[in-house]
């Protein structure tokens, strides 16, 4: 029987449900959402797939340890007790992260101190040496996670978070993290062959996860892992499922537009869809939002728009969602629409029903997606 691990995937609030199904798909066992990521289980193989194919997922983290504790000794000495230096060198720098909720312990940073120095305890009985502290590119990632009674610790297979593609050059203001886009998409049930436009397109997330998605381009292909310093690495299991995701890629030609106001926005996102390889799939143009047209009869349209912090540019805003509202009503029926933002104000002022409102989280930030079934006649009413 082959050997299972544990392991869990952290992901943006409100994508958990997606992920999972993500996970499924790519043969993890045990799959569970629960708040904040989801749990599964499989072999190392499984775990470097989820890494190199996983779009939706921030880490992909390797559970090491879980027991009850009531003090910092009792994480100190699970820490000490993990044959760490099984599982990478001494030469390898480390960082030790901490979350906490509801834990009894006061101060998560000390018992990041304690973690450390059973990691270095044990490296110093096995060895003779300990490894150093790399607070800003650690090779190794420990993650210690404490609710009011068990504390886990993980081992951190992704180093650099996976939403960090390698294609990004150019952010621009207040870009959406790769992996929250690509959640979004799912969320919207787009499916390659299917039209999708976003009208504000910024620097090209959405358009550059879409492509990315219908092209089967691998979201961890260009980068590296921490998974590779681990001692048990196998390599060439390793370039066998990269070589495997390479060949699977198309050349397909497909209907993702992209539109901005901006020319210096649109220009970022040109350059980082040169920068992933896919400038030949998806159509740019320079357009006010209001003067929008269909791409296709039916279709996606997709946005994260503007809001604003101070009051100004919030009223200014509110004036332009009605506009939006019309727009979408005259042109686009047969279309669905969704308007990922943080305003929550938006769904009252549109002046559109909304068929769903999802709850999500960008970082902190409470924010919803909404969706608006757009058909021919009159869709106003229910303006909130």
């Amino acid at each position: 029987m082959k050997q299972l691990f544990h392991f869990f995937a952290p992901c943006p609030r409100g994508l958990e449900g997606v992920l999972a199904q993500e996970l499924a798909a790519l043969k993890a066992e045990n799959v569970a959402a629960t708040d904040g990521g989801v749990s599964f289980s499989g072999s190392m193989l499984t775990m470097m797939q989820a890494n190199l194919h996983s779009r939706i997922a921030s880490r992909i983290l390797w559970k090491l340890a879980e027991k009850p504790y009531r003090s910092e000794d009792d994480i100190f000495r699970m820490a000490r007790d993990l044959e760490w230096p099984e599982l990478f060198t001494v030469d390898n720098t480390i960082k030790v992260n901490v979350t906490a909720v509801k834990s009894p312990l006061r101060s998560p940073e000390f018992v990041g101190l304690k973690v450390k120095d059973g990691i270095c305890d044990r490296f110093r009985l096995k060895t003779g040496s300990r490894p150093s502290v790399d607070t800003r590119e650690p090779d190794m990632r420990i993650h210690a996670f404490l609710t009011d009674r068990m504390a886990t610790l993980y081992l951190d297979t992704s180093g650099e978070a996976l939403f960090k593609r390698g294609y990004r050059l150019e952010a621009g203001e207040a870009p959406l993290r790769e992996n929250l886009a690509a959640g979004i998409l799912a969320l919207t049930g787009w499916q390659p062959g299917q039209a999708l436009y976003d009208p504000m397109c910024g620097s090209g997330t959405f358009l550059i996860e879409a492509a990315m998605i219908a092209r089967k381009i691998a979201p961890g292909l260009r980068r590296s892992f921490a998974f590779q310093q681990f001692r048990m690495h196998g390599d060439e299991s390793w370039q066998k499922l990269r070589g495997e995701a390479k060949a699977s890629e198309n050349c397909d030609t497909f209907a993702i537009h992209g539109s901005d106001v901006s020319s210096t926005a649109l220009a970022h996102a040109q350059e980082n869809l040169e920068t992933a390889g896919i400038a030949d799939t998806v159509g740019l143009k320079q357009l006010n939002v209001l003067d929008a047209k269909p791409v296709a009869e039916s279709g996606i349209w997709l946005c994260n728009p503007p809001y604003g912090v101070r009051l100004d540019e919030k009223e200014k805003l509110a004036a332009f969602y009605p506009q939006w509202g019309d727009v979408l009503k005259q042109r686009f029926a047969g279309w669905r629409a969704y308007f990922f933002t943080g305003d929550l104000d938006l769904a009252k002022k549109i002046g559109l029903k909304a068929s769903k409102r999802t709850v999500l989280f960008n970082g902190a930030l409470e924010c919803r997606l909404f969706e608006y079934e757009l058909r021919a006649g009159s869709m106003r009413g229910d303006k909130n």
